[in-house]
């Protein structure tokens, strides 16, 4: 049983997280913040900005931080206001990878959205907008590096946004094929899945020459794994349609990607709010 920690509401610690990507990764550190005692109302991880802010009292943090290592992650005191600087990013061969990554994330997001209208897959144009989406927020990251925490939380914010309307159309556009039923073309849907999972194999090897430890080469496996998942599904999904001779498929697989992306709009939206809330004064 672990010791309960003690609040300390006047002087929050702050920790940049690094090697998280998703709100999943968030309540996954939360929860082990818990773990070692932390009242749920004092741990708070963004997944707009990826700042940890513990409420405890400072004599507390040791008992804290192995639950936290443990979870994989890096975790560096920010100390003061100071939270607009990411050593990592400052490896201009890093963020040479990144663009890189940006690049493939954009390019085969426009490649798979042709073969989605080629093939007629719903699940296609989801996946593929999966890619867009995950480009243009690592654009956005790369253009926030050196930015404030409010600047971030704004970017955020606009990355919510892109992703809720991204989600919203792929809900709409399925819709009306659920309502007009055509079987996608399973052969062209399965040659341009197997083709995103090589793209996101080719994504992460710029990356990991620059893994420093445990919590970048974690980072390097969550930036490959969500993707992949998504990739994963739609190969079988282009099974199950050449199988059954059925659009079902298809279409659950389309609403699943969907419902990823307006979870993940929905959970950045809400902490970029709640970060520009503990942001009162205007950057000048």
């Amino acid at each position: 049983m672990n010791t309960p920690v003690t609040s300390e509401q006047n002087a929050p610690i702050r920790m940049r997280v690094q090697g998280m990507d998703c709100a999943k990764d968030a309540a996954e550190i939360e929860r082990a913040a818990r773990s070692a005692g932390v009242a749920a109302e004092n741990v708070k991880v963004s997944a707009a900005t990826h700042i940890m802010t513990l409420r405890i009292a400072e004599n507390d943090l040791p008992q804290v931080r192995p639950a936290l290592k443990a979870t994989g992650y890096g975790f560096e005191r920010i100390e003061g206001d100071d939270a607009s600087t990411d050593p990592a990013h400052q490896d201009p061969s890093y963020r040479r990878a990144l663009w890189i990554v940006v690049a493939l994330n954009l390019g085969y997001g426009v490649v798979e959205m042709a073969g989605g209208f080629l093939s007629g897959s719903q699940a296609l144009k989801a996946d593929a907008l999966d890619f867009l989406g995950d480009g243009a927020i690592t654009f956005l990251g790369l253009l926030a590096i050196g930015w404030s925490l409010t600047w971030r939380a704004r970017s955020a914010m606009i990355q919510g946004v892109f992703l809720g309307l991204l989600g919203l159309g792929v809900v709409a556009s399925t819709f009306w094929r659920v309502l007009n039923q055509a079987t996608p073309e399973a052969g062209l849907m399965g040659a341009f899945a197997v083709g995103a999972l090589i793209v996101n194999i080719l994504a992460v090897l710029p990356l990991l020459k620059h893994r420093k430890g445990d919590a970048n080469m974690r980072a390097v496996w969550l930036f490959s794994r969500n993707d992949a998942i998504g990739n994963v599904a739609v190969v079988i999904a282009a099974g199950l349609v050449a199988w059954f001779g059925s659009g079902w498929p298809d279409l659950i697989v389309a609403f699943g990607i969907a419902a990823l992306f307006l979870h993940s709009s929905w959970v950045i939206i809400r902490d970029a709010r709640a970060d520009l809330r503990l942001q009162p004064v205007p950057d000048q």
